[in-house]
């Protein structure tokens, strides 16, 4: 859980990337790590108590970094739900098998954050701040075809 958290936390502190303005497989991705997180909060939860919203926080700024039009949010608050209550189900109490599937979310909510981060690095580097755009000798000038 703890290598996710880098991940996610740079995901989060990225410039907000509008919702609708991603393509589809970003905005599945997105709908899938909000499972992945609902899913984290139920298995922290069982372990650690119904006071600790560590994840609920995470999915809170994941929305709000977003900025998701309403019938988005809704399709992810969904599925974080359906994730926290398909782990509540599985693992009512804790044991070693719900600390082992807490560590298997983890990796998939690592791998979701870490490809939507990469998606959002690639898009701020085709900015006007792009080396690749700059004319070395009139940084203003338009690029070059």
């Amino acid at each position: 859980m703890k290598r996710v958290l880098p991940v996610l936390a740079a995901l989060l502190v990225a410039a907000p990337a509008l919702a609708q303005e991603r393509p589809p497989p970003e905005r599945q991705a997105l709908v899938d790590l909000a499972y992945a997180i609902g899913e984290s909060h139920a298995l922290r939860q069982v372990c650690g108590g119904d006071s600790d919203q560590r994840w609920r926080d995470r999915m809170a700024e994941l929305i709000n970094t977003e900025q998701a039009d309403e019938a988005f949010e809704a399709r992810l608050k969904q599925s974080f739900n359906s994730g926290f209550a398909a782990r509540l189900s599985q693992f009512p109490a804790c044991s070693p098998e719900s600390r082992k599937a807490e560590l298997a979310v983890a990796r998939k909510g690592e791998g979701l954050a870490g490809k939507l981060a990469a998606s959002v690095r690639t898009v701020q580097r085709m900015g006007p701040d792009d080396p690749a755009l700059k004319d070395k000798e009139n940084p203003d000038a338009a690029p070059k075809e």
